[in-house]
């Protein structure tokens, strides 16, 4: 739950949802909501996979997916959970098999799409499979995969369409004596999607997975992935997402922290406040921030930065973040810490200086955090 008592306004209530573990990741409940990417590479080829999952996890990715299409995919797959430092979740598709596979090769969590995974006596089996091996499981209903017997009642997906799939699944996985599952609703319409998340978030209070799925490329599908995930977050739906991109992985890691931070939901990194830039910026603001996104990457600790052309708005967003710098005139411009002007600084100074700044405020919030923690043992 994100509370603010000084600005309600802010205030976002999470959904009740009931708490379920993905490996050592909990989803759901008062959990943090995770994020989530998936593996674009070939199974098969575990090294270049292991590397991908390492590349998301440094990242910030919480969990990540690995498609299991076929046999020598299952047998690559118990490398690659060995080598993984996140809970793996396996993406299973028209063979039931494959589920039981990998969740005797390590995999955290199945993922199923209802409409080709095949008969309720092929996910009992499933379901058999991962409660051997301490599995959970996710329903992945899709708008573009729908079950036949839905589309001829409903003429074409629909959010009731998708919902009542959802709905079916859940209760195979109860009357199995089931319950460590999460779902999704996912479609590529942000008006379908949205409106099929709603009515599930009422319908259950299984943890659920957010996603615009094929959203597009960078550009276009984080755009659409930020209005379609953006307002259902807003409205408390949502324990764990993933923004589904034409576009590396990381990518889709980093739109996923950004969309959470934009909502105060959780932070990692540092969060760069920044101005478009104009004809009276005091330098060039659009250089300086590419260049300091990627000088600050390595920086997790969760922390603020305003970097603002000139004295209109630079002094005012400067007041509310750690670090601040606002352009000025003759080449210099004005250094804020802790919200107060500290000193000048020359332009050509400007990127190491706030680097520094940055990185030694870093070590400050984590040695508080530390003793925090040591404090409460």
């Amino acid at each position: 739950m994100s509370l603010n008592h000084i600005r309600p306004w802010r205030n976002i209530y999470r959904r009740d949802s009931r708490k379920i573990m993905v490996g050592t990741v909990p989803v759901g409940g008062d959990a943090p909501i995770t994020v989530q990417t998936m593996t674009n590479t070939l199974t098969t080829d575990a090294k270049a996979t292991i590397a991908q999952v390492q590349a998301a996890a440094e990242a910030g990715a919480d969990i990540v997916r690995v498609s299991v299409p076929d046999l020598e995919s299952s047998k690559a797959l118990k490398e690659i959970v060995r080598e993984s430092q996140v809970p793996l979740v396996a993406d299973i598709h028209f063979h039931y098999k494959r589920g039981i596979e990998a969740a005797e090769a390590g995999a955290a969590c199945l993922r199923i799409n209802p409409g080709n995974i095949g008969d309720e006596k092929r996910i009992k089996e499933v379901i058999n499979a991962a409660r051997d091996n301490n599995c959970s499981i996710r329903i992945g209903v899709n708008a573009g995969s729908l079950e036949k017997h839905l589309l001829d009642k409903y003429g074409e997906p629909t959010p009731d369409a998708m919902v009542e799939s959802g709905l079916d699944h859940i209760k195979i996985l109860q009357d199995n004596d089931f319950h460590e599952f999460k779902i999704s609703c996912k479609a590529s319409d942000v008006f379908m999607a949205a409106a099929a998340y709603q009515q599930l978030a009422e319908a259950t209070d299984a943890p659920i997975h957010l996603g615009i799925t094929e959203a597009g490329g960078l550009t276009s599908g984080t755009i659409k992935s930020a209005i379609g995930l953006g307002q259902l977050l807003w409205m408390g739906i949502g324990d764990t997402i993933r923004v589904s991109l034409s576009a590396d992985p990381v990518e889709e890691v980093k739109v996923g922290y950004e969309i959470l931070k934009s909502l105060g939901l959780r932070h990692r990194g540092v969060n760069i406040i920044s101005c478009p830039s104009c004809a009276r910026q005091g330098f060039d603001v659009i250089k300086t921030v590419e260049t300091l996104e990627e000088r600050l990457a390595h920086i997790k600790t969760p922390m603020s930065l305003s970097i603002i052309g000139c004295v209109v708005n630079g002094p005012g967003e400067a007041l509310m973040t750690d670090v601040g710098f606002t352009g000025g005139g003759a080449g210099a411009g004005m250094v804020y810490l802790a919200g107060k002007q500290s000193h000048k600084l020359d332009n050509t100074q400007m990127v190491e200086h706030i680097v520094e700044q940055v990185e030694k405020k870093a070590a400050e919030l984590d040695a508080a955090a530390a003793s925090e923690i040591e404090a409460a043992k």
